[in-house]
């Protein structure tokens, strides 16, 4: 998993609230096993029109949103089916951070396993990130933030810098790009230790 640090990157504003897992990765699309492909279905029904062109009045399809890497949206976002889906097309379309007052819990904690930073801000600071980028967009141009994680702010060029919450043990997870796995393998000493101190074969002798 990519390690997070900083991160500058165009925003992409949906301006929804309650913005379920269907509507992320629709059911229809989840039968690959990897994690790989899924930016292309990533808001599949709102993307596109009924015969396959992209939907011109949907938020990720407007010019100012080209190349977003970071997401700003209204509350209880993720919510809906605990499909690890969701976060994975986020990623593969290219995002590494989704901004909310507030998230699903089970979609907020797969983020971090997939090397996405899930942010809450309070409201009032959500709305005024979704009226700096509804200027921008209306001056033809992007909006852009830089996020910190050592710092935990989230800031732009024109004065806007707020600071997040984020649990200690994620933030260093991410910080080295660390999910369940490799968090395990980086402590494999320490396992094959109290394994062995417990009777128990090792790990490679039991075929696991």
């Amino acid at each position: 998993m990519e390690p997070f640090i900083t991160h500058t990157g165009i925003v992409a504003a949906l301006d929804r609230a309650n913005v379920d897992t269907d509507q992320i990765i629709p059911k229809q699309f989840l039968k690959r096993i990897e994690r790989t492909g899924f930016g292309q279905y990533l808001f599949f029904d709102w993307r596109f029109l009924a015969d396959g062109s992209p939907n011109p009045e949907f938020e990720l399809n407007q010019p100012a949103a080209r190349g977003a890497s970071i997401l700003v949206a209204r509350r209880n976002f993720g919510c809906g089916s605990s499909r690890e889906h969701a976060p994975w097309s986020l990623a593969d379309y290219g995002f590494r951070v989704v901004i909310a007052p507030t998230f699903a819990d089970i979609f907020f904690s797969n983020c971090f396993q997939n090397g996405m930073l899930p942010i809450r801000l309070d409201e009032q600071d959500v709305d005024e990130l979704l009226r700096r980028a509804a200027a921008a967009a209306k001056a033809g141009t992007n909006y852009r933030l830089h996020v910190d994680l050592p710092a935990a702010t989230v800031s732009d060029d024109a004065g806007f810098s707020k600071p997040f919450q984020i649990d200690p043990f994620r933030r260093t997870c991410l910080l080295e790009g660390l999910d369940n796995i490799s968090l395990s393998l980086k402590n494999v000493a320490d396992i094959t230790a109290w394994e062995a101190g417990h009777g128990l074969p090792p790990v490679a002798a039991a075929g696991r």
